[in-house]
């Protein structure tokens, strides 16, 4: 990058693993998910956003991609509540994935990657 070049470089933001900006809360919708690309450190990932409004906490992110069928398909999935926990239903093959730690509940050796998500007044934020 140039003295004189006044862009950001996203892959030194995304390297430090900060906070950043994926969205507002006007483009959520409540027991919904919500698909988007976030940078992180290994480079760009397509994370599946859920807005989960009673529980204690209201937002999830999880891995985009089903392990199962390999498709980008996670944010599609219906979201409901297993023993008290939130989940989210693979819309493929219809394995149940906890949106708190991304476990897999008909098989605890498959897990989602998950990122820490909050809301910063009307603004997502998420730490890639």
């Amino acid at each position: 990058m140039s003295s004189t070049d006044t862009s950001t470089d996203i892959s030194t933001t995304a390297s430090a693993n900060t906070w950043q900006p994926l969205c507002t809360r006007a483009d959520l919708v409540a027991f919904s998910g919500v698909a988007a690309w976030l940078d992180t450190p290994e480079g760009p990932a397509q994370v599946a956003l859920f807005y989960v409004p009673g529980h204690e906490h209201e937002l999830y992110a999880l891995d985009h991609r089903d392990p199962f069928s390999g498709a980008y398909v996670i944010a599609r999935g219906i979201v409901g509540d297993l023993q008290g926990k939130p989940v989210v239903a693979s819309p493929l093959y219809k394995q149940h994935f906890c949106l708190e730690n991304g476990l897999c509940v008909e098989d605890d050796t498959i897990r989602l990657r998950t990122w820490q998500v909050r809301f910063q007044g009307e603004e997502v934020w998420i730490k890639g």
